[in-house]
């Protein structure tokens, strides 16, 4: 259940100013995923159990892939990403280029743009995922976006076209899809191996 006071999960501003980095920092270390999109505070509970098997898929079968092809890193939540002082997210999973890596990786967190964000939703952030958080990656210049469904066993697929996400092109376990990237050239992932629980 995500802890939602104002609309679609941001929490209430009292002040009616925008929030910055400087207050993200301020929160609490309290277990839950603390975000920033357009200075508005979101608060989200820890996932649940196929959340985090998904997750734990994907990292694996990406991070093995990377290690034989060492073109870059990638990382699980928590792990902070600055698009701007009001912008601050944690995606479930990002891919940063060593090309990119060298400009915008700090012993803290990304301050920039990831190649690849991938967000798994489930049905207390599935609104925000597919809206606020896919607008925010759109215009923050992120390369390809991916959203997992856990609920239709589906991906969505959106990457970008010049200055903006195309179409998304949506993958299916019932399909026996295999998700491919032009980021990780030759890296094949089955939705049967993203989906296994």
């Amino acid at each position: 259940m995500e802890l939602m006071s104002g609309h679609d999960g941001a929490l209430p501003n009292p002040r009616g100013v925008k929030l910055t980095y400087d207050d993200f920092v301020l929160f609490p270390d309290d277990e839950l995923r603390h975000e920033l999109i357009d200075g508005e505070h979101y608060v989200t509970p820890s996932p649940n159990d196929k959340h985090q098997t998904l997750l734990g898929n994907l990292y694996l079968l990406i991070g093995l892939w990377l290690r034989l092809q060492p073109i870059g890193k990638v990382w699980l939540a928590p792990f902070d990403v600055v698009f701007s002082r009001s912008d601050v997210v944690e995606p479930d999973l990002l891919y940063i280029s060593n090309e990119r890596k060298a400009r915008i990786l700090t012993a803290a967190n990304v301050q920039g743009t990831p190649e690849l964000v991938v967000e798994i939703g489930s049905p207390s952030t599935r609104r925000r995922d597919e809206t606020v958080k896919r607008d925010l990656y759109e215009r923050a210049g992120v390369s390809e976006y991916w959203f997992v469904d856990p609920e239709r066993d589906v991906v969505r697929v959106y990457r970008r076209d010049r200055d903006r996400f195309a179409r998304p092109v949506e993958l299916s376990l019932e399909a026996a899809d295999v998700l491919t990237t032009p980021l990780l050239q030759g890296l094949e992932l089955p939705l049967s191996e993203i989906f296994r629980m």
